[in-house]
């Protein structure tokens, strides 16, 4: 009598261990998904920062392929294309980053630095337009002001700088940038302030000391400013000054220029040799 009893338990015990088992794949393969989805984060971090762009170009190229429908793997190959130096085909991927149901404001700026890159400012300039004045980041009032200036907008394109500078902690390049736009109009003085304030913030970036050389060539300041350079940075910078001066028409101070130019330079400096050259020799004739 108690067998039907003991067949009973251990049918109960069979399904319960089975039940068990299936509990355990679910979990087993949850976490392996899970993993998975952090490895492969990884590795789309890893692709856009370190690799080389164009191996990333292939890699998103490839994921995309694979899950069209992930705006993520999107947006990395619009960066790596960005990264390549592959600008229309970054614009014709960022289109698409910003038509997908997930598209941020965001998005939309990295489509309008894309158009910008890719010479298109009209394009650029109505992407711009599209975005909320609300939406406030240092990029977004960057490209701003670059297409104010490209419109020559010049009031405009001076206060989108003074926001964008606003806007973070690393304001050299933009600041950089709105030097070279003051340069543009002819406002030298300005110009100066801004490359100078540019170098107190990052003292590496060569950039903007050849512009502070040019914006002071352009006032007929002839000596090199107090700032931290190398040899070879010296020497170039002693070239472009040079340059600026036989363009005022100071030639005997552009020629003594060059020629500390060549003596600055470690190696022997072609350029600044051969400018000195065709100088002397128009001079002779």
């Amino acid at each position: 009598m108690r067998h039907p009893i003991l067949i009973s338990l251990c049918v109960t015990g069979v399904i319960a261990l089975s039940a068990c088992e299936q509990s355990t794949e679910n979990d087993v393969d949850r976490a392996f998904q899970s993993i998975n989805v952090v490895d492969e984060t990884n590795l789309n971090d890893v692709m856009l920062a370190a690799a080389d762009p164009n191996e990333a170009v292939s890699y998103f190229q490839r994921a995309v392929g694979e899950k069209p429908d992930r705006i993520d793997l999107l947006r990395g190959l619009g960066k790596s294309l960005i990264r390549a130096k592959r600008h229309t085909e970054a614009v014709s991927t960022w289109v698409k980053v910003t038509e997908h149901k997930d598209a941020t404001n965001e998005d939309r700026v990295d489509l309008a630095d894309a158009l910008i890159r890719n010479n298109e400012w009209e394009r650029a300039d109505n992407i711009l337009d599209t975005i909320p004045p609300t939406y406030e980041t240092f990029k977004r009032y960057r490209l701003e002001a670059m297409v104010a200036d490209s419109n020559q907008d010049w009031k405009k394109a001076d206060s989108f700088y003074e926001i964008a500078v606003g806007l973070t902690t690393r304001p050299a390049s933009v600041m950089n940038n709105w030097g070279y736009s003051k340069l543009t109009r002819g406002d030298y003085p300005g110009a100066e302030r801004l490359f100078s304030d540019s170098i107190r913030q990052d003292p590496a970036l060569f950039t903007a000391k050849n512009n502070l050389v040019l914006a002071r060539g352009a006032q007929q300041k002839y000596s090199l400013p107090v700032l931290s350079a190398n040899q070879v940075e010296r020497a170039q910078l002693l070239y472009t000054l040079g340059l600026s001066a036989i363009k005022q028409g100071d030639t005997a101070i552009g020629k003594g220029l060059l020629r500390d130019a060549i003596e600055t330079h470690p190696q022997h400096f072609e350029d600044a040799a051969r400018s000195l050259s065709a100088l002397e020799s128009n001079v002779s004739n």
